[in-house]
Order: C-alpha cells, then sequence, then structure tokens
C-alpha cells in the first residue's frame, strides 16, 4: 500500500510538469497578451490625458516605455527562462501576482472560494443527500409506476441545460412572482441583520442558483445508485441471506449498501473536492455571483497568464490528490481489492 502511495505520489511531479509546460507553451502562441493590450489602450486613450505620456500617435509606443511595460509584466526574458522561474515560485506554492487585479492569485482566490464553495457544497449535499435514497427507493421498486415516475423526472431534468433553468427560475420567481431576488449571495444590508436573518437572508438568495445547478449531478448519483443496487440485488449471497430468514431490510442496509455503495462512495472524494474548486461560470455570471469560475474566465480573457496558470497548478494538483484518495477508497470500501 505505501509503496503504492509514493509511486502515485511520484509521478504527480511529471503531470503536474506536463501540464504546465503544455499551457505555457500555447500560451505563447497565443495573440493578444498583457502587453498588446497595453498597447491598444494606449491607442485608445491617444486622444486624452491617460494614454497620451505612452503612444505618440503614429510613432506608437516609445521604445524605451515599451520596454519599460515588458519588464513589468516579465516578458523581457526568454521564455524557457520565464518558465523555470515560474515552476521554482509554484514549488514554494507562491502563485504569482495577477496583471489585470495586481493582487496576489492565493489573494483573488482566497476571495472568490466562499461563492464556489456556497455553490458546490450545497450542490453536493443535496445531489448525495437526496440522490442516494432516491436510488435506492428506485431499486427496490424497480419497474413500478414510482420507478417509472421518478425516472422520467429525473432525466427530464438532467436534459435540460443547468443555464436554461437558471434563465426560466429568473424570469418566473425573480422577474415575474419576485419571489427570490436577481442577484447576490447576500443582500446589501447584511452586515445589518442579526444571525437568524442572516440565515434567511442567505438561503434565500442562494435558492435559485443551486436549483439550476443541483440537476445535473442528482441525475446522474441517482441512477448510479438505483444500478448498483439492482446489480447487487440480483446477486446470490443476497438470496441466501433471504433464505435465512433475514428481513428485507436488514439484508438491504447491512448486505446489499456496502457493495453496491462501492462506485458512488469511490467517487466521493472527487465529487467533494470538485464541488469546491470548479464553480460554475454560467451560473455565476447569470447570477452575478463572483466565483471562481467566473475569475478563471476573466483571467483567460484578459491573457491574465498568472492567475492562468496558478490556478491550474493548484486544481490539477488538488485533483491529482483527490484521484489518489478516491483509488484508495476501493481498499477502504472493499479489502478485497489490491493494488499489488
Amino acid at each position: 500500500m505505501w509503496v503504492y502511495i509514493l509511486k502515485r505520489l511520484l509521478l504527480m511531479i511529471p503531470t503536474l510538469f506536463g501540464v504546465l509546460l503544455l499551457t505555457f507553451v500555447v500560451i505563447q502562441f497565443v495573440p493578444g497578451g498583457p502587453v498588446e493590450q497595453y498597447l491598444a489602450e494606449a491607442r485608445a486613450g491617444a486622444g486624452g490625458d491617460s494614454g497620451a505620456f505612452s503612444y505618440r500617435g503614429g510613432q506608437g509606443v516609445d521604445p524605451k516605455r515599451l520596454d519599460e511595460i515588458k519588464a513589468l509584466y516579465g516578458f523581457d526574458k526568454p521564455a524557457t527562462q520565464r518558465f523555470w522561474e515560474m515552476l521554482g515560485r509554484f514549488a514554494r506554492f507562491d502563485l504569482g501576482t495577477s496583471f489585470m487585479h495586481n493582487k496576489s492569485v492565493s489573494e483573488l482566490i482566497a476571495e472568490k472560494l466562499p461563492v464556489s464553495i456556497s455553490l458546490g457544497l450545497w450542490t453536493f449535499l443535496i445531489s448525495y443527500g437526496v440522490a442516494v435514497p432516491l436510488g435506492v427507493a428506485k431499486a427496490v421498486r424497480a419497474g413500478s409506476r414510482f420507478d417509472l415516475v421518478t425516472t422520467l423526472l429525473v432525466l427530464v431534468g438532467y436534459a435540460i441545460p443547468g443555464f436554461v433553468l437558471g434563465v426560466a427560475l429568473l424570469v418566473i420567481f425573480g422577474g415575474q412572482l419576485q419571489w427570490f431576488p436577481l442577484r447576490g449571495l447576500t443582500s446589501a444590508n447584511w452586515d445589518e441583520l442579526s444571525w437568524g436573518a442572516r440565515v434567511v437572508d442567505y438561503l434565500w438568495h442562494i435558492t435559485l442558483p443551486i436549483t439550476a445547478m443541483v440537476l445535473g449531478s442528482f441525475a446522474v448519483t441517482a441512477m448510479l445508485t438505483k444500478n448498483a443496487f439492482l446489480e447487487e440485488i440480483r446477486k446470490q449471497y443476497v438470496m441466501t441471506a433471504r433464505a435465512k430468514g433475514l428481513s428485507e431490510r436488514s439484508v438491504l442496509w447491512k448486505h446489499v449498501m456496502r457493495n453496491a455503495l462501492i462506485p458512488i462512495v469511490t467517487g466521493f472524494p472527487a465529487a467533494f473536492v470538485g464541488a469546491f474548486f470548479t464553480g460554475s461560470l454560467l451560473i455565476e455570471t447569470l447570477f452575478s455571483l463572483d466565483g471562481l469560475g467566473l475569475l478563471s474566465y476573466e483571467s483567460v480573457i484578459r491573457r491574465d497568464y498568472p492567475v492562468v496558470l496558478g490556478t491550474l497548478f493548484l486544481f490539477t494538483l488538488i485533483g491529482l490528490v483527490t484521484k489518489l484518495v478516491s483509488d484508495l477508497c476501493y481498499v477502504w470500501v472493499d479489502p478485497r481489492v489490491k493494488f499489488d
């Protein structure tokens, strides 16, 4: 076991290196970098006071000023040198400083993370807390009217994109009926509210975004649980347990549950961590929630390379560790699994 863990940890190093190298190389060929964007802003502001100091009409930007701009963004060094310096910072968990926000990438992630945690945690809890019991109920009543109706509802919900559902929820419940707010996680006077009122206000704001996000993962988890339970219920050991006189409840929850939950529990760490860090660009944009999804999108559009590479390094590392934990869960759930 420990040898396997050590091998997986060592394999993370070339994996991280490959991901960062590939992304860094692609970035070098993408037009419209921070220097080019600065020059474009200088041309746009040449007629006013803001850009006149750097842009000289048809003569363009002063060469000395251009060198200063490149040095400011670190583009005065060769690409290979910049890449190795970046790896050195990442090895110290220094994710760099954002061009656009003039803040460290770590601070930006810390600022945006509460929004993504709010969306991800509720989506995760609802998906597993409701979908797993529903999947068990569907497996026990397989072929019944309850199974057919719930399957239809789950699949219809899964077929509706979260963004489309979010628009519909905003129009109906936020616009026409005005039951829920249209934007933000809290009201403007949230600091003045009591603790009880803050909780109610927060839940009032989060209802529509969570409803729009939860349907896709909810459907997958429910159907996966149902199919896993159906496969186990038909096995010989279940028939033997029933023949010995055990109650159906005991057979289901003490014998079938442990084996049926293997594919669900092994995906639990990835779903739990992913719920915090993945975010949802469309949902965050639609409901004006400033989270990690919107930060990642803006950093790509604005060519904020430290944010792009810093978040990529952090999330890739978290993903690799989470994948290792998911694999180790196989042994925890089923001791018969041996990695050697």
